[in-house]
């Protein structure tokens, strides 16, 4: 089994899983099921390329309650239809055949434009960070809750 046909094989298990009928999703998307069944099947010869399929497998993957970025992110990277950076892709299938790319993209694309490519990931906090800081919060929002009672007092006391 392909790359390929793992990514199709997960969201038809996780469509099924949820209970979610291909009538359901198509009529989100407004479109025929034949597609999704296409899609499910591996064959995509319907569907159309760029923004449209990315916003459809989106779609699929919210009703399937799946993470939309990371499934549109591996959409992009096994098919052909959803692959924004076709440019680079082709030019690394022609290195390997020893081939010059003849390839032009229509557009041109400013690299680190998309939230993802830009993410910076913080190491995650240890599990005594917040039982330390919970408590001074708690704390802090208790005094400034009483600051501003006493204000609204003073203010209601000298303007009667």
């Amino acid at each position: 089994m392909n790359a390929q046909e793992m990514f199709v094989t997960r969201l038809r298990r996780h469509r099924t899983r949820r209970g979610v009928s291909l009538d359901h999703i198509a009529t989100e998307l407004r479109i025929r099921p034949e597609l999704l069944e296409g899609l499910e099947r591996n064959d995509l010869a319907g569907w159309p390329r760029g923004v449209q399929s990315r916003a459809w497998i989106r779609t699929f993957a919210q009703a399937v309650d799946l993470d939309p970025l990371d499934t549109v992110e591996e959409f992009c990277r096994l098919f052909p239809q959803g692959d924004r950076r076709r440019s680079g892709t082709i030019r690394e299938i022609a290195a390997i055949v020893a081939s010059p790319s003849e390839y032009r993209d229509e557009f041109s694309h400013v690299q680190g434009r998309r939230s993802t490519d830009l993410q910076v990931y913080e190491e995650p906090k240890p599990a005594w960070h917040s039982f330390v800081t919970q408590p001074g919060r708690a704390l802090w929002n208790r005094l400034v809750a009483a600051e501003s009672l006493l204000r609204q007092r003073r203010a209601t006391r000298t303007h009667p």
